[in-house]
């Protein structure tokens, strides 16, 4: 009854959101009525693409903006003007023409790229990074210890992982560098999750500020290695093919990785003696300590494995998806992974259905804003009303209101 109530509850905050937001993306905007889209592979793996589009456009505008492939070259189009950007990773196309546009126009666009990378990809390419976080994050909270600091285990990671494929790339057969970057990854984000449970345990520091201060430290290192003694021009150097993730079905074999973590955190929450006892903990220290239970242990082992966790991430995201390491690497997937833990209620089957909605909606948000001018920001504003109706759908669960009539005066 109780998991009935919680699908209903989210059910219901996605379709409140939904229904907030549907008003703030009613005006007029330029619609794609009917696209389609012919490739021819050549010999060389490039697409050669006719593209045709029927555009139905509202008032009056001197351009309108169609998302391309980002690598695109040559590109033509018949009868207008056309210059190409860059928007939020997309190639845009912008038209144009002496005057303006209204009613419906049909285009027939050219253009020529080298491999195809689809949105599929992209959305697969921000899932897997998005629930390894979680799972690392729904670890700590499930003792009640406030880890905000997954982006800064996620980057101690990647700079580990990126160590060893810079500079240790020849020295091994590649299935050797992996492992050796999976297990220095995991290792550098363990110490760097369980140094705030050390002090949190000795000194009873608080973690909230203690993990999101070491978030900066990460990404300062990060910083001072780009400018110092990994410096190459352009910034950090590209890492090696040997030391890159194969891929399987089209995608990194990270996908494997992060289904046996779910697999593991999920054993390791509901049928191991050390996930009871993490509950335990976070219920009640001192019921724990009348057990016999070691606190500040328990602390620090759970959060050497979340910290492991995020780690892994960032060795996937090195080494399966940027190729190298940048201040963006975690690109905010430890905040987010927060949202997902919750929205999922800790639970790690549920955590992989939230995260491939929130990766959808944000490069939904992308897509949206490059063709019809609503904001990016948009994905992040819908999630933080899923959360919000989330959790005020949560207090009435777990919560009743009595309504009582006041005391009579006394005569």
């Amino acid at each position: 009854m109780e998991k009935t109530k919680r699908l209903i509850t989210l059910l219901l905050a996605v379709l409140c959101a939904l229904a907030l937001c549907v008003p703030a993306f009613a005006a007029d905007v330029t619609v794609i009525t009917d696209m389609k889209t012919d490739c021819l592979v050549d010999a060389s793996g490039s697409c050669q693409i006719t593209q045709t589009v029927t555009i139905d456009i509202a008032g009056t505008e001197d351009t309108i903006e169609l998302p391309l492939a980002a690598n695109a070259k040559k590109i033509s189009v018949a009868g207008y003007k056309y210059k190409k950007t860059t928007q939020d990773g997309y190639t845009v196309l912008v038209l144009s023409s002496n005057g303006g546009f209204s009613g419906s126009r049909t285009f027939t666009i050219l253009y020529t790229i080298s491999g195809l990378v689809t949105e599929q990809d992209k959305i697969q390419t921000l899932t897997l990074p998005l629930l390894a976080a979680a799972l690392s994050v729904a670890l700590s909270f499930r003792m009640r210890f406030w880890n905000i600091g997954a982006e800064g285990q996620i980057l101690a990671g990647g700079i580990a992982a990126s160590y060893f494929a810079l500079f240790c790339y020849d020295m091994m057969p590649g299935w050797l560098l992996l492992i050796i970057m999976f297990l220095a990854a995991a290792v550098a984000g363990a110490l760097w999750g369980a140094l705030p449970a050390v002090f949190k345990a000795k000194w009873n520091t608080n973690e909230t500020l203690f993990t999101l201060m070491l978030n900066y430290v990460a990404l300062g290192l990060v910083k001072y290695l780009e400018a110092g003694p990994w410096k190459k021009p352009g910034g950090y150097p590209k890492i090696e093919d040997v030391a890159r993730l194969p891929k399987l079905f089209g995608v990194h074999i990270g996908w494997l990785i992060t289904i046996a973590l779910v697999i593991l955190v999920a054993v390791y929450l509901r049928r191991s003696k050390h996930g009871y006892e993490a509950a335990v903990v976070g219920e009640s220290p001192d019921t724990a300590r009348y057990a016999g239970m070691n606190v500040g242990r328990v602390l620090v082992r759970t959060m050497l494995f979340a910290g492991a966790i995020a780690g892994i991430a960032g060795f996937m995201q090195v080494s399966g998806a940027d190729y190298t390491l940048h201040e963006g690497t975690a690109g905010g997937v430890g905040f987010t992974a927060i949202t997902v833990a919750w929205l999922a209620q800790l639970n790690p089957w549920g955590m992989v259905v939230v995260a491939a909605f929130l990766a959808l909606l944000d490069k939904g948000a992308n897509r949206i804003h490059t063709t019809f001018g609503v904001p990016a920001t948009a994905s992040d504003v819908l999630t933080g009303l899923i959360l919000f109706f989330m959790l005020g759908c949560e207090f009435f669960i777990n919560y009743r209101l009595v309504f009582r009539k006041g005391a009579k005066g006394r005569g």
